[in-house]
């Protein structure tokens, strides 16, 4: 199993559609990291956030629709952020997202026991229901009262996105905030050098 190299940013844990963005970052070192690299990264990722039952395993196919609406969620945020337009196909491909599951809870009723109400959630569908949770968890974030905190990290070469809690805080974490203040103290102790 991949292990995030960095602690989920703020509001990454409230809100899944900010973890599934950061789930693919540019380390300092060069390197990057995806934790949707395989199907079977993909399924655990899915799992460990209850959007798949643990006995779930997605394909290739599955694996690449959320990259995908990743990739569509990342710009859409990337739009709110800098005050951009967000492009026609990544718009209609977080709608067709919101659209793809049924958000129903349909009624049921169990030997006897009794009516209750759940989503129809059959295998065929569990990549449609995560894709709308996901979307669904975008689009209230971006319409939300949350949306103006929404900010992106200032630390090149991270990319992760961030809900500002207080402040004017630039980074999605500690390590770049140190890795910035020490790379701006370097380059003043190399310019009085000079």
């Amino acid at each position: 199993m991949l292990q995030m190299p960095l602690p989920p940013s703020p509001g990454a844990q409230e809100h899944c559609s900010i973890d599934l963005v950061n789930s693919e970052i540019q380390l300092p070192s060069n390197k990057s990291f995806d934790a949707l690299a395989t199907p079977e990264s993909t399924t655990q990722w899915l799992i460990e956030r209850n959007l798949v039952p643990h006995e779930a395993s997605l394909q290739a196919y599955c694996q690449n629709r959320l990259a995908t609406l990743r990739a569509q969620i990342r710009e859409a945020f990337t739009a709110s952020t800098s005050g951009t337009e967000i492009g026609r196909e990544a718009l209609r491909g977080i709608n067709g997202a919101l659209l793809a599951a049924p958000n129903t809870a349909l009624l049921r009723q169990e030997n006897g026991k009794g009516f209750f109400r759940a989503l129809e959630h059959p295998a065929t569908q569990l990549t449609e229901h995560a894709l709308a949770a996901l979307a669904e968890d975008a689009a209230s974030l971006l319409s939300g009262d949350e949306a103006d905190q929404l900010s992106q990290c200032e630390a090149e070469p991270c990319t992760r996105f961030f809900l500002r809690t207080h402040g004017r805080r630039q980074w999605c974490s500690t390590r770049c905030g140190d890795r910035v203040r020490a790379a701006r103290s370097y380059a003043r102790k190399k310019e009085q050098k000079l």
